[in-house]
């Protein structure tokens, strides 16, 4: 019986010191997770919560590994399993002690990428507000342009209109003096006209004043010879 109590204490710390190497190593795997973190902060909280639960367990597991070493009825078994859990001790204080530094560094490298992101973020701001003056002084260049153009097509069309004015003012001033003109020839016309009229009357009574004149004449020279033809 005694056997049997002894080869199942030995399957029982067996168990145990196996239990104790498998939440070791876990937990050394997330304490080196949490040394490659880069973050962000949250993704550091959840490996942290994971690392203080693994290093729990194994806390609970050399603990009862001490509590089977006491048990142990032969004095070179319990020296050896206090040892043992002597060792596990120290390398649950030395993962403790990582897991601080693993997480002081990662929150150094967090703080140290948030403000590298700010100063990237400030830098990209400048730059976006030297981009966004730079394209408003080409607008204003543009718009400058536009408007010098708009200027000398204002002042060609202004030129263009004065150019036109003066062609119409001597247009009207050609067209005012060839109607003066007309008017002066028809007033010419008007006195050729009467002119002529008069004319024609004139020669209308100068013949017919020759032909009166003629037919006194013929009558006269008739009378004579009736006188000297037939005197009584």
């Amino acid at each position: 019986m005694a056997a049997n109590g002894d080869e199942i204490g030995d399957v029982r710390v067996g168990v145990c010191v196996q239990e104790i190497v498998k939440h070791d190593l876990e937990a050394k795997a997330v304490v080196q997770d949490i040394w490659e973190c880069g973050g962000p902060l949250h993704a550091l909280n959840e490996l942290n919560f994971a690392a203080k639960e693994k290093l729990k367990v194994l806390r609970e597991r050399i603990e009862d590994l001490e509590r089977l070493a006491r048990e142990q009825d032969r004095e070179t078994t319990k020296r050896l399993l206090l040892d043992d859990v002597e060792n596990y001790k120290q390398q649950l204080i030395s993962t403790q002690t990582t897991l601080r530094k693993a997480n002081l560094a990662c929150k150094m490298a967090i703080d140290r990428g948030e403000r590298e992101d700010l100063f990237k973020g400030e830098d990209g701001e400048v730059r976006q507000r030297k981009h966004t003056k730079e394209q408003l002084t080409r607008t204003a260049g543009n718009i400058t342009e536009n408007l010098m153009s708009i200027s000398r097509m204002m002042a060609n069309n202004v030129k263009q209109s004065e150019n036109t004015m003066h062609t119409l003012v001597s247009s009207s001033k050609t067209v005012g003096d060839t109607h003066e003109e007309f008017k002066s020839q028809g007033g010419t016309i008007q006195i050729s006209r009467k002119l002529l009229s008069k004319y024609n009357r004139r020669e209308l009574t100068d013949k017919l004043l020759i032909f009166l004149a003629v037919a006194f004449f013929f009558a006269t020279v008739l009378y004579i010879l009736k006188k000297r033809v037939f005197p009584s």
